[in-house]
């Protein structure tokens, strides 16, 4: 359809404008291709173009561009919004006022975890300093969501960093990562975003890397020579995942014996964005006292796909739903998993259908096993 459209065999009209929406976004056919053709750019210009053309125009997508735009990267706003939330679960409103909202408010309300309270959202140090013996100097982009549904995310992975030798640099200056916008077709409001993180994370930091513990912000991070091909470069040839950087230096010992079962996910913007596959898995297959457990479609998406959940939620639901399938028949203790999307939808998926196991980001295993008298306690 694409093709077609910009060869001008085909009219792009709402239809193709809708089933420009129905797609994930996994970008698993990237990693399937032959020929490499980059779907997840083709699949962004066409929804710009299709938000250009007017054809993004109903209620959902209105509210999804205002909160994309206006909300989510502007750190005040954010904090003052999920505070917000984070009061009306704590006082109850929701068992009152959730069953008379629209049903995408409801799976919006249903997606949010419990909101941590504001102490335990403070901003990162700026500067960590390495423990022991130091082994280098890296960079840390925190992302926007994280700090504050995740924040322990964050500070595990500081944690796990400076305990392996690194100095941890967090700039201050640093900008949401634009996925999300981008996603939704406005990709001039990434680009600026793109913009403030080039220069934020600028060689005068002088580090080894600019680390992400969130997939869809190190793949949006890695493409920014693709997004701003004349300054994208300087940043996007320094990205890594945080896992695959602690993979490539090892871990310092000694570690602490984890006694669990673990199953990991594997974030469809890690394993086909960014092309990281085995590191997240040998890491934890390296903890002493972990059992690593597999589970079946362990690359497939879970159907969090940035904001599909709430503007495609039973498309979302039909995704979720084979993944739940999978993990309750491995019977893990602990879902890992790399990605504050995924984190949120295998939570929803477990306590819908009554499945015990947690979900956690890799590193806060292995945060926990390099706090050796935790672990071993």
């Amino acid at each position: 359809m694409m093709r077609g459209v910009a060869e001008g065999a085909l009219e792009l009209d709402q239809t193709i404008a809708d089933e420009l929406q129905l797609c994930l976004g996994c970008r698993a056919c990237e990693t399937a291709c032959p020929s490499g053709v980059q779907y997840g750019a083709m699949l962004e210009v066409a929804r710009a173009a299709a938000a250009a053309a007017g054809l993004r125009g109903g209620l959902a997508q209105r509210i999804e561009g205002f909160a994309l735009r206006h909300v989510v990267p502007k750190p005040r706003r954010l904090r003052a919004l999920i505070t917000l939330l984070g009061v009306l679960q704590r006082v109850g409103v929701g068992h009152f006022v959730v069953p008379w909202l629209p049903e995408r408010l409801r799976s919006a309300w249903s997606l949010l975890p419990p909101v941590p309270r504001r102490v335990e959202r403070q901003p990162l140090p700026r500067f960590t300093p390495a423990e022991g013996e130091r082994r280098g100097r890296v960079a840390l982009h925190e992302g926007c969501l994280m700090p504050e549904l995740f924040g322990a995310v964050n500070r595990a992975t500081v944690r796990v960093l400076a305990r392996n030798g690194f100095d941890v640099i967090v700039p201050e200056e640093q900008s949401c990562c634009g996925a999300l916008l981008a996603h939704a077709g406005d990709l001039d409001s990434a680009h600026v975003l793109a913009q403030n993180n080039i220069a934020a994370f600028g060689e005068d930091l002088s580090v080894d890397a600019v680390l992400s513990n969130s997939a869809g912000c190190g793949a949006a991070l890695r493409e920014t020579d693709h997004w701003l091909p004349e300054t994208g470069e300087a940043l996007s040839t320094r990205v890594r995942d945080v896992c695959e950087w602690l993979g490539d230096v090892g871990l310092r010992e000694p570690m602490g014996t984890l006694a669990a079962r673990v199953a990991y996910d594997a974030p469809c913007h890690l394993v086909h964005g960014q092309r990281v596959d085995q590191a997240p898995r040998r890491l934890l297959e390296s903890l002493p006292g972990l059992e690593f457990v597999s589970h079946a479609g362990s690359d497939q998406c879970c159907g969090a796909a940035g904001t599909y959940g709430l503007l495609q939620p039973e498309m979302s639901e039909r995704v979720l739903d084979a993944k739940m399938r999978s993990l309750e028949a491995a019977s893990p203790e602990i879902v890992a998993t790399g990605n504050p999307g995924c984190l949120l939808q295998l939570r929803l998926g477990a306590q819908v259908r009554g499945l015990a196991f947690q979900v956690v980001h890799p590193i806060e295993l292995i945060d926990a096993a390099s706090d050796v008298e935790l672990a071993d306690r």
